[in-house]
């Protein structure tokens, strides 16, 4: 089955929200659709949704919306930094929508529209600590040379069932058949159908929001799932990303479920990746990484040398939390290096067979958890300075990658240590959004570190 969007989801992106005309037409709109709120949305640092409910009238007015600096670095847990790269003072920043994404919310009890929104100061520039601020910035770095990046995601997650104790382990849901899922169900599509009413409303909803997926499929483990994106402007494709995963756990939510984005959920289960397909094209649409003659260009090998050279010391956004370097495992199509070859599942770095015009590098780097946006800001940014710095790549690997010296942070305090000492991490995403990031991230450690796990009850208990 192939989900793709439709051509009756209607778009606002041409209206204009300071002129008089386009206000009342959207203003009639909802009037006469009974629309009564417009979820005013935008990703935190989790790549969570934060955001306030305007009502449909005062949204189509263009009312002025505000909310604290501090939400978009709000940490997992609920906690602030006390960084003083945050101001004591907490001041607002405006949340100004991006009428592209203004569509009817697909997971509402009421009639209701949903927007995703920048960050903006109140000198009008972007919020420095919003993700969607931090990838827009990089790709603009991009159309000042004249380039512009392409990319899709293959995201990843489980449904389980639904979890009414954290202390326990996840459970398979039951299907259709009456039993949960055991296993070896890769690629099956009987296993899709077990589900089917989650899916058909699933389908519906990414459908009405605009999402552009491609293939979805059942992955390796139980209950595990992979939709794929199509490839388009890293900004539109990181809003679909972050609604398809808000829009997942919703649903899923309806149905009895939960949509899991953990790395690395289930003891013993596989962990779930966010693949990054990427390209540059020119101002002629034309693939950057391929010469005339269908050879591979130096910019090509370029692009990939910038992500040897400074994906390690941006690993903390491909693995955000903890959890997340549980998947790092050798053998389990979770890189542990920044190798790169050709069809080659086994390294980091992995170059599909394809024809010239879509010569592509895929990252395997993302986990499931990690922020679209940011993850993407990563990866386009360090391609962008490996190209500008000339960076050459290593030889390709050939084999098994997992041979290779694993060359990336293996935990989380690694990871943190070296995005903390990088001097390219502040070049690449912004030197006050490291330092936000690097504060939420040691404060959300910190807040772990007061767990006691079911591990040290199990054996540490009854032995020490």
């Amino acid at each position: 089955m192939t989900l793709t969007s439709t051509s009756s989801v209607p778009s606002w992106a041409h209206l204009n929200l300071s002129t008089d005309g386009d206000r009342a037409t959207l203003a009639a709109h909802f009037r006469e659709t009974g629309v009564r709120d417009v979820e005013c949305l935008f990703a935190d640092v989790t790549g969570y949704p934060r955001g306030k409910l305007m009502p449909a009238a005062s949204f189509a007015a263009g009312s002025e919306l505000r909310i604290c600096q501090a939400i978009p670095m709000q940490c997992v847990t609920g906690e602030y930094s006390d960084d003083p790269v945050f101001p004591d003072s907490d001041p607002d920043v405006r949340l100004v929508p991006d009428l592209h994404t203004l569509k009817r919310s697909p997971w509402a009890s009421t009639p209701r529209y949903l927007a995703v929104h920048d960050a903006h100061e109140m000198d009008g520039s972007l919020c420095e600590f919003a993700p969607r601020s931090v990838l827009k910035n990089v790709v603009a770095r991009y159309a000042a040379a004249g380039l512009t990046p392409v990319i899709a995601p293959e995201i990843e997650f489980y449904l389980t069932a639904a979890m009414t104790d954290p202390a326990l382990p996840l459970a398979s849901p039951t299907g259709k058949g009456g039993r949960p899922e055991v296993g070896q169900s890769a690629f099956s599509l009987n296993a899709l159908n077990e589900l089917a009413p989650f899916w058909d409303a699933f389908h519906a909803a990414i459908d009405g929001l605009g999402i552009r997926a491609d293939t979805w499929l059942h992955e390796v483990g139980e209950n595990q799932y992979e939709i794929n994106l199509l490839h388009g402007d890293p900004v539109a494709v990181a809003d679909q990303a972050f609604l398809f995963k808000t829009a997942a756990r919703e649903i899923a939510l309806q149905h009895g479920l939960n949509a899991v984005f953990m790395a690395k959920p289930i003891a013993g289960q596989a962990g779930s990746s966010m693949h990054l397909h990427q390209s540059v094209v020119d101002a002629q649409g034309r693939n950057v990484f391929s010469n005339a003659d269908g050879s591979a260009s130096e910019a090509f090998f370029h692009y990939i040398g910038g992500l040897q050279t400074y994906t390690p010391d941006l690993m903390l956004i491909y693995a955000p939390t903890v959890n997340s370097y549980r998947r790092y495992v050798a053998g389990s199509q979770a890189p542990t290096n920044v190798q790169w070859g050709y069809d080659n599942r086994t390294a980091g770095l992995r170059v599909p067979v394809g024809a010239p015009a879509a010569r592509r590098v895929e990252n395997r780097l993302a986990g499931a958890d990690a922020n679209p946006y940011l993850a993407m800001a990563a990866t386009l940014a360090a391609g962008l300075a490996g190209m500008e710095d000339q960076r050459p790549p290593t030889a390709p690997v050939e084999g098994n990658g997992y041979h290779q010296a694993r060359g990336l942070p293996r935990t989380f305090d690694a990871a943190h240590a070296q995005m903390a000492a990088s001097a390219h991490a502040p070049r690449l995403l912004g030197e006050r959004f490291v330092r936000g990031y690097l504060a939420v991230k040691a404060l959300e450690h910190d807040h772990y570190l007061n767990e006691i796990s079911a591990w040290e009850r199990r054996y540490l208990l009854p032995q020490v």
